[in-house]
């Protein structure tokens, strides 16, 4: 796939309700049970800190796709012939 359609359809998954949604459920759910959970129980806070940093890198990584193509395409009008 190239770095145009990613970024197409990276785009369009950031900007889709449903996408944004799912992650901000996700993240909600995540923290109703960390602030639940007792402070003695770490493995489930553990579980519960890596949840969230999975869905912040997952966030990221998308993201990340879409600044890179925005970046690929200045670079392209400013420098053609690099």
């Amino acid at each position: 796939m190239d770095n145009e359609l990613r970024e197409h359809r990276a785009k369009a998954l950031v900007d889709n309700p449903l996408f944004q949604e799912a992650f901000d459920v996700l993240k909600e759910d995540l923290m109703s049970r960390w602030s639940n959970s007792g402070s003695a129980d770490l493995q489930a806070r553990e579980s519960i800190w890596l949840a969230m940093r999975l869905l912040d890198r997952i966030h990221g990584h998308v993201t990340s796709i879409i600044e890179t193509g925005h970046m690929n395409k200045i670079l392209d009008e400013q420098h053609p012939l690099i």
